[in-house]
């Protein structure tokens, strides 16, 4: 960005420049200003594309980046994605189960009919994420953010819950049997849907 700002005074300098120049051809040299920076502009974006595109491609490991990359069907089981930025992502029907996403941001990320059986969600940020029809049976939840997440028909039996923030959350038809609610006490009865009985 550096780059292509500083391509555009130096565009805008010299197309004065000629102007203000009636000795040379001026015409042509505003043109090539003209090609010169249209050309490092594109190659410029061409190289954050491909970048971007790379990030989707890198191994499950802690800390990757994945911004707005689309997983779905993938078999990540016991996949180590601690820290990790899946912002925006999709893992639709993927298989995660056991898989660690301790501190990760993964705001607004797609877990439709996603299996995070035995899932590590502790301390990671799903704000805003959806959970629909997603299996967290026995998931670790402990201190996540999941303000304003979805979780229609989710199961999230046996799942912990201690210090979980669901300010704004949708649990209508949410199975909580069993699960350890947020204040780390209270266990879920057997049919506890859509709330904590």
């Amino acid at each position: 960005m550096l780059e292509q700002s500083a391509c555009a005074c130096r565009c805008g300098h010299d197309l004065g420049m000629g102007k203000n120049s009636r000795r040379q051809d001026s015409r042509r040299h505003d043109l090539f200003l003209i090609v010169r920076c249209a050309f490092l502009s594109t190659l410029i974006l061409l190289i954050g594309a491909e970048r971007a595109f790379a990030a989707c491609t890198d191994f499950a490991v802690p800390a990757v980046q994945w911004i707005r990359c689309y997983m779905d069907g993938r078999h990540l089981v016991k996949a180590q994605l601690i820290r990790s930025n899946i912002r925006e992502s999709s893992f639709q029907r993927s298989d995660l189960s056991g898989a660690d996403f301790s501190q990760a941001n993964a705001y607004r990320s797609k877990m439709i009919s996603t299996k995070l059986v035995e899932a590590t969600l502790d301390q990671a940020a799903f704000i805003e994420a959806d959970f629909t029809r997603a299996d967290l049976t026995r998931a670790s939840l402990r201190k996540t953010d999941f303000r304003r997440a979805r979780f229609y028909h989710a199961i999230l039996r046996e799942s912990d819950l201690t210090g979980a923030r669901l300010d704004g959350a949708d649990l209508l038809a949410a199975d909580l049997s069993g699960a350890t609610w947020i204040d780390g006490k209270r266990i879920c009865g057997t049919h506890s849907i859509g709330q904590c009985n």
